[in-house]
């Protein structure tokens, strides 16, 4: 099944006109270590935010989901970290 499910990451990855990922599934069934394990194996850098645990982040998206004020306002403000398309492979 991980291995599955790594390909179908790849498979994201190779897409010229990507949407964003959302990975569902029951607690501690590996997620978060997929995310990761996939981040490190495709990616020269990767941010991974909690939710459950930082308020900061949850006040950012309080006011909604828009992507690109998320993106480069919200998320580069609290990490001080240029997220951009061209680093996201």
């Amino acid at each position: 099944m991980y291995r599955n499910a790594m390909e179908q990451l790849y498979r994201w990855k190779r897409k010229i006109n990507k949407k964003p990922m959302i990975i569902r599934g029951a607690r501690q069934v590996g997620k978060t270590g997929l995310m990761r394990e996939f981040g490190r194996a495709s990616y020269e850098t990767t941010v991974y935010v909690n939710f459950d645990n930082n308020p900061q982040m949850q006040a950012f998206f309080s006011g909604g989901l828009w992507s690109n004020s998320v993106i480069s306002e919200r998320v580069y403000a609290a990490l001080r970290d240029e997220i951009s398309p061209e680093r996201m492979g």
